[in-house]
């Protein structure tokens, strides 16, 4: 009986393909007959051991055929096309399958058939891997088969690290874990990812690294090695005719291999009437969970206030077990009555002198606004500011009633953080992830000491304090070309230390596309806070607005607009955009400045904060599309009217999902979806394969034209027609 490979099943999303997870295509008569079969991936596991240099890799999947046919087939594994294969192997129960293993190029080809066959472009993202293809044994209806596919995978370098790459996919929530193995913890830094969030465990020399798979999404892994204190790692993305991109990652040991920068830790906890019950109680235990981070050379202060002041004990207090054990039943004894004096407790805990030796830090937790004392928001972060001197302030807001202009500023001038807890949320959870990330100081006082070209607009711009097991990550932009060291240089017990990286800072690169929409995140964090923070202007707010439809990232100073016949986007970065009433489908949101400080309190000033906050501190593209999507839905955006996809926003206008930073004055190629002409510039732009997943008819801009697919389009395309796009979407003479 003649067969055709007929129907791709993908196994996560419906009809979305499933990326590096493997699949089944089934056989099927030309002619459908009833009870055809159907096959579900059911789990998917993936198991990596590294050894020196090298991963080994297990991948288990299970199988079920769900309908009501015999089953049999190919299993299709795409396989990371910069890895270099030693050896593979598949089995299928008990009986080993025989493969063949193709190149990238000759598995573009399959892919680019199964998305013709199917009209789905997804598969495109699987650009530049390879293929292992192995004959299913038939499966019965019901039945659920395990295939079990192994092999091994050279690692590149990236800087001081080992650099993993796994092409996971998008995933639909069946049973699934990713797990890495580090069998010799010692010789590596902090694990880091760009893209996911990491779980670690540690356990008798041996590092357990997990990832969470429902959400998919390729994943990226940095592995640093040990060079001392630290690994360092310099990783760049340059589009062209434009400054590159910077990734900046600074790893210590997950444990302190030597000297600890000692401590001076002041808690200052709000005990108003309004912190009573539940609230209080967290408090207390996060108090006793701080307190229980304290080395023998640190010291701490613990400060209640409400209408007035109460100190543990006058100065710090060393950390010796009989102290810790007096601080605890004074935090026990704590209960909540009176007003809020933040004035008096910010008297209280600045200002103090301390040895260059020590690192100061600062907890400050309020659930409310100053009712007591000094009330003026402004002035009270102004007074304070002059007192803060070396220490470093962390404040952490409870509930909708606090000043988020007062928290983000102390937090600001303190060279420290604002957190923001929801009133549904666990104060005890909040602060007990901050006092641990402070726990281990390394470094204090980093800073960059040379590099072969000009960094600029660095997030955060005053790199932080070094913590082990916290890696730092920084994001900016580069200027001019070049290659050589850049060097770090920190403090630690007094003596300074420095760290070089070799980087490479190229004109064009198109590697660590990541890069970018973290960078544009932070910036836009770090943008709105200034924007709350020191008054609204007009460069700050088209700024962010630009940022904002250039990487796909909604705030409430990104504006985005239905564009009617002759009204066009304007592109000049020199001239300012319309204004346009929010009202109706078509609306531009009104960008208004930010309310005074005494009036940065309720709900949205709350979420505008955490949101700012959010945003200026993701490492991760999962944290920084978390951030992006929640702003969504916040301004009220249903999914009908936007959709994000490959850093990209499209509204959907005139039957035709359409990218905001399009204009009319762009020359526009219309395709016809999945032709050889669509595929030829798929090939050529590979930056777009993730913005084409947005149904069809879809138009993407770029810098001087724009690609429309569209059925009706045309099919093929010249070689010089092909240059002639590629060069003017991209903006290159």
């Amino acid at each position: 009986m003649r067969r055709l490979l007929l129907t791709l099943f993908v196994l996560a999303l419906g009809a979305a393909p499933a990326a590096a997870q493997g699949w089944i295509e089934i056989e099927r008569p030309r002619i459908p007959l009833p009870n055809n079969p159907s096959i579900v991936r059911v789990s998917s596991e993936v198991r990596t051991v590294i050894d020196g240099r090298v991963a080994r890799v297990e991948v288990e999947e299970r199988f079920r055929n769900a309908g009501g046919g015999l089953a049999e087939g190919s299993y299709l594994y795409p396989l990371p096309g910069e890895a270099v294969f030693q050896n593979f192997s598949l089995w299928m129960g008990e009986q080993e399958m025989r493969g063949e293993m193709m190149n990238a190029e000759q598995a573009r080809g399959i892919y680019e058939e199964i998305v013709r066959r199917q009209k789905d472009p997804a598969l495109l993202t699987l650009a530049g891997h390879g293929l292992v293809r192995a004959q299913v044994f038939p499966i019965q209806p019901g039945e659920t088969r395990k295939v079990v596919l192994r092999y091994t995978q050279l690692l590149d370098r990236a800087g001081d690290a080992l650099r993993l790459r796994y092409a996971l996919g998008r995933r639909g929530g069946e049973a699934g874990s990713w797990r890495l193995t580090l069998p010799d913890e010692a010789s590596y830094g902090t694990p880091y990812s760009p893209t996911h969030q990491l779980n670690t465990t540690r356990n008798n020399g041996r590092s357990e690294v997990s990832i969470d798979t429902r959400n998919g999404g390729d994943i990226e892994l940095l592995l640093p090695l040990r060079r001392g204190l630290v690994g360092t790692s310099v990783l760049t993305h340059a589009p062209g005719g434009e400054d590159g991109y910077v990734m900046l990652l600074v790893a210590p040991p997950s444990r302190d291999d030597g000297a600890v920068v000692p401590r001076d830790l002041s808690l200052v906890v709000d005990v108003s009437g309004s912190m009573s019950g539940q609230k209080l109680d967290q408090a207390r235990a996060a108090m006793r969970q701080a307190l229980g981070t304290l080395r023998p050379e640190d010291r701490f202060r613990l400060i209640a206030f409400s209408s007035g002041v109460r100190h543990f004990r006058d100065g710090f207090t060393p950390a010796t077990a009989a102290n810790l054990r007096d601080a605890r039943e004074f935090v026990d004894a704590l209960a909540a009555d009176g007003g809020t004096n933040i004035s008096g407790a910010l008297d209280a805990v600045l200002g103090s002198s301390v040895s260059e030796e020590r690192l100061q830090l600062v907890i400050f937790l309020t659930d409310g606004v100053p009712s007591v004392g000094e009330q003026d928001p402004d002035r009270i972060s102004a007074q304070a500011a002059g007192r803060i001197g070396r220490a470093r302030v962390f404040t952490v807001g409870v509930g909708h009633d606090v000043n988020t202009y007062l928290l983000d500023r102390l937090a600001r001038e303190g060279r420290g953080a604002a957190e923001y807890v929801a009133p549904e949320a666990n104060v005890e959870v909040a602060v007990g992830n901050l006092v641990g990330k402070l726990r281990r100081p390394a470094l204090v006082n980093l800073r960059v000491v040379e590099s072969p070209v000009e960094l600029r607009e660095l997030s955060p711009g005053t790199l932080p304090d070094l913590f082990y097991g916290e890696e730092m990550v920084v994001f900016g932009r580069y200027h001019g070309t070049g290659r050589g060291r850049l060097i770090i240089e920190g403090e630690r017990n007094g003596r300074r230390e420095r760290f070089t990286a070799e980087a490479d800072f190229p004109r064009v690169s198109a590697s660590n596309e990541f890069i970018p929409k973290l960078w544009a995140s932070r910036r836009i964090g770090d943008l709105t806070r200034q924007i709350r923070l020191e008054g609204s202007n007009e460069s700050l707010m088209r700024e962010v607005r630009d940022l904002g439809l250039k990487y796909g990232i909604l705030t409430e100073y990104t504006s985005y607009l239905v564009q009617e016949p002759n009204l066009a986007m304007r592109r000049d970065p020199n001239q300012p955009m319309p204004d346009i009433a929010a009202n109706g489908a078509g609306a531009m949101r009104q960008m208004a400045p930010p309310p005074a400080p005494a009036a940065q309190t309720g709900k949205l000033a709350f979420e505008r904060a955490r949101e700012s906050g959010r945003m200026s501190k993701a490492t991760t593209l999962s944290e920084a599309d978390a951030a992006a999507e929640d702003k969504l839905e916040s301004l009220g955006r249903s999914d009908s009217e936007l959709r994000r996809a490959g850093g990209r926003l499209f509204r959907r206008q005139a039957g035709v999902w359409t990218d905001v930073t399009h204009a009319d004055s762009l020359r526009v190629l219309t395709l016809a979806p999945f032709s050889p002409a669509y595929f030829a510039v798929v090939r050529s732009l590979p930056e777009l394969t993730a913005s084409l997943q947005v149904e069809n008819p879809v138009l993407v801009a770029g810098k001087r034209a724009s690609l429309k697919v569209e059925a009706g389009g045309r099919e093929k395309l010249s070689e010089a027609e092909l240059r002639d796009f590629v060069r003017q979407f991209r903006g290159v003479s």
